[in-house]
This record gives structure tokens, sequence and C-alpha cells, in this order.
């Protein structure tokens, strides 16, 4: 059932950006970011098993974004990108504060939700540097990445190669960063290793999976 899962969110998810950007152009990709930078950092909170290997959940999410900054910078260049990024990181951060916020309010005898509340959102300023620096490095590298390749290889038969060169790349100093910042010295430098291979391996698969999706975001046309 977790592989079946895994192939659905990802349709799910690449299927979203390309609603959103279908529907309500370039600010629907802007609000997908957002969205998806929230929504991945409560995913990763859980653990599964997919093809034999223990993953974290928003990986899938997660490289929905790279999708999406691709997108803008395919289609309106890397200073909208760049601004997406910065908005990204502008949802991840406020989201942060206020949900540390409300942990601290005195639940009354009727709560229920508040013991739910306080395992998904208590988080270490380890994990938090963590998530927000990986964040930022890897998606501003991607944006630059992308459109030096774009410099070198201009012809929309080359798409792929933007699309998969940028992401890859970026999302292993992203996988990289977390793992080290994350985790190094917690658990054993096996372990951190071994986090970090499997993760990155998912990444890469979900970086060539997004591409057919860029490609249908290539041929849309809207003056929104």
């Amino acid at each position: 059932m977790n592989e079946a899962l895994f192939f659905i969110t990802i349709i799910v998810n690449f299927a979203g950006v390309i609603f959103a950007y279908k529907f309500f152009g370039k600010m629907g990709v802007f609000a997908w970011i957002a969205l998806a930078t929230i929504v991945a950092n409560v995913e990763v909170l859980k653990c599964v098993d997919i093809f034999g290997m223990a993953l974290t959940l928003g990986n899938v999410t997660y490289g929905s974004i790279f999708l999406a900054t691709d997108i803008l910078n395919e289609k309106y260049g890397v200073e909208e990108a760049q601004k997406s990024v910065y908005l990204g990181f502008f949802a991840l951060l406020m989201f942060t504060i206020i949900t540390q916020i409300d942990l601290h309010y005195i639940s009354n005898e009727a709560d229920f939700a508040g013991e739910a509340m306080k395992t998904l959102f208590t988080i270490t300023p380890r994990i938090c540097f963590a998530s927000m620096s990986a964040y930022f490095v890897s998606n501003m590298m991607d944006v630059y990445l992308y459109k030096f390749i774009r410099n070198i290889l201009p012809s929309d038969k080359f798409l792929w190669v933007r699309n998969n060169g940028a992401t890859c790349l970026s999302q292993l100093f992203d996988t990289a960063m977390f793992t080290y910042i994350g985790f190094a010295g917690v658990f054993s430098k096996e372990v951190v290793f071994q986090l970090f291979i499997t993760t990155y391996l998912i990444k890469i698969l979900i970086a060539i999976l997004d591409t057919p999706f860029l490609y249908l975001a290539k041929r849309i046309k809207n003056n929104k």
C-alpha cells in the first residue's frame, strides 16, 4: 500500500502545482510554494517504509516546491523564482513562530487537541535551524543552477536537463545539510549516512518523475 500511495502522492502534488498555475497563474504557484513548505514540515514527522527503506513523509510535497520554482524560472525568470523562495521561507518561519506561541496557551478541561498539537509542533532549535537552512540554501541553489544551465542549453529540447540537473544537485545539498545539521551526534555516523543515501535516492526519483509536469506547464498559456 505504501508504494501505491507514494505514486498517488506524486500525482496529487505535481498535478496540484499544474492546476495552481493553470487557474491562478504566477500567484497560484507562489501560493503553492507557501502551502507546500508548511505541509512538508508537518508530514516529515511521520516515518514509513517505502521500497524497503525507512523514510519520513514530506519528500514528495517538498519536491513539488522545486517543480514550482522551475516553472517560475522557466516562464517568468530568475527574479520571480528567487522571490518565491523568500516567500516560502517567510511562510515556514511564521508557521514555526505561531505554533510555538500556541503551545504555551493553557488548555481548559474541554480541550482534546492540546497533546496532539504538542506532539506535532514541539521542535528542537536544532531541527528548526536544519530545516530552515536546508530549505533556503537548496532552493536558492536550484534557482541559480536552473538559470545557469538554461543559459548554456536554452533550447526547449534540453528542458529535462535544466529541470533534473538543477533539482538533483540542489537536493544533494539539501539532504546533506539537513541530515548533518539535524542528526550528526544524535545518531551514529553509519545511521546518518544511511538516512542521507535513502532520502537522496527518493528525491532523485521524485525529481525525475516531475519532468513531464514541467513540460506540461511549459505548454500552458495564460495571462493571469
